[in-house]
This record gives C-alpha cells, sequence and structure tokens, in this order.
C-alpha cells in the first residue's frame, strides 16, 4: 500500500472517486432535497436570511427602512446597515419561534380536561408547554441575546463611522461657504469644485441658512440675558 507520501496527485484522485461512490448521502430526490435545507437551521446563525416561509416583500420593505433611517454612504456604512437590518430580521424571527415553540406545546398537549374552565385549561397548557419546550426555549433563548449584542455592537460601530464622517463634512462645509461668502461680498465668481469641494449649490446655500439662523438665535438667548440681568440688577 502505497503512504501518503508516496502518493501522486492522481492516485490520490483515484482513491478520492472510490471513497465517493460509498458515500452514505441522500439518494432520493426527497432526500436530496432536504439536505439542501440543512444549511438553513433556523434561520438563526446560517448564511442565509430570507427562509422559504418568509415574506420576502416584508423583508425587502424592512431593509428599505433601515436604509432610509440611517442613509448609509459608502461601501463600509452600506454593509454595516445590511448587517443591521438582517440581524434585526432574525431578533423577530425568535421571538415568532418562541411563541410557535409555546403554541406547539399547547396544541400538543393530550392530558387536558374537560371538567375545569377555560382559563385555567389555558392557563395549564401554557404551564405544561414551558415545562416540555425548555431546552428549546433556552437555545432560543441564547440565539436571542448573541443576536442583541450583535446589534448593538454594530448600531455602535456605525454611529461612530456616521459621526466621524458628519464632523469631516461640516468642517469642509464651513470651509466652503466661508469662501462663498467672501467672494459674494467681494463680487468675483467662485466655483467651490475649483478647490475640491464637492458639494452642490443647494447644500452649501441651506447650510449658510442655516448657520446665520443659530447665530441670530444664539445673538437673540445673549440680548434675552443680558436684558434679564439688566432686570435683576435694577
Amino acid at each position: 500500500m502505497l503512504s501518503e507520501r508516496q502518493m501522486t496527485p492522481t492516485s490520490r484522485a483515484q482513491i478520492n472517486q472510490a471513497n465517493a461512490q460509498h458515500s452514505t448521502g441522500p439518494k432520493t430526490e426527497a432526500g436530496k432535497h432536504r439536505s439542501s435545507l440543512n444549511a438553513l437551521r433556523h434561520g438563526l446563525t446560517g448564511q442565509i436570511i430570507v427562509l422559504p416561509s418568509d415574506d420576502l416583500k416584508a423583508y425587502q420593505r424592512h431593509i428599505n427602512a433601515f436604509q432610509q433611517e440611517y442613509n448609509p454612504k459608502g461601501v463600509t456604512e452600506a454593509n454595516l446597515v445590511q448587517t443591521l437590518a438582517e440581524t434585526a430580521w432574525r431578533q423577530h424571527r425568535v421571538a415568532a419561534l418562541e411563541n410557535n415553540v409555546l403554541t406547539l406545546g399547547i396544541v400538543r398537549d393530550p392530558s387536558l380536561s374537560d371538567d375545569v374552565s377555560e382559563q385555567v385549561q389555558q392557563a395549564l397548557a401554557i404551564a405544561a408547554s414551558l415545562d416540555s419546550q425548555t431546552r428549546a426555549l433556552s437555545n432560543l433563548s441564547i440565539h436571542g441575546q448573541r443576536l442583541s449584542r450583535q446589534f448593538e455592537k454594530t448600531l455602535a460601530l456605525l454611529q461612530k463611522l456616521q459621526l466621524a464622517r458628519k464632523l469631516k463634512e461640516d468642517c469642509r462645509l464651513d470651509q466652503a461657504s466661508a469662501l462663498v461668502q467672501m467672494h459674494a461680498l467681494k463680487e468675483e465668481p467662485y466655483d467651490p469644485a475649483d478647490d475640491g469641494f464637492v458639494f452642490s449649490k443647494d447644500q452649501l446655500e441651506t447650510y449658510i441658512r442655516e448657520n446665520d439662523l443659530s447665530e441670530r438665535a444664539a445673538q437673540a438667548d445673549q440680548y434675552c440675558q443680558e436684558e434679564q440681568e439688566d432686570r435683576d440688577a435694577a
């Protein structure tokens, strides 16, 4: 028999092909179909986010809502928002699976007596279901906690990146608006793009108006404080 070192690539391939003939994998179409779905698992840890039982349109609306709320800029922010939305989708699935587990236990409980009230029957059924499904509920709780931590970490990183971007954009907007106003006072033509700014005319005008409003509000606040101090002194 050839040792591992003596084997050529061809001999290894032949041995692998021979071993494959003895594979115990599924042979029927139904078996192959079930096997192909193994990767789905319960949809909490697998790579496939949308299960066959999920509403694809509802999932897309869910993703779009996160995109609209966080308005990502660039690939990194877009990936973080996608991860955030997918994690939230899985969190919802945990809650749904917990309800399904409890409901399944209640429906299957044959020990309930017809001699007690419906309210008591429901309470006993829930208690029995909790007792019989402890392991499943415990596993779901573990997955729920892991997803919650992942959501919080992803959100914190996204907020950190977006804050840094916002501060940088505000700094550049401040520079560009100052130059625009200076050239306007001098009645000189000026294109911010010549200095590498990528802001639109509307962005700059909005920023200038907001700054002007903030300055006037600060002046009004200062005036009110001074007036109040004069009244107190009088």
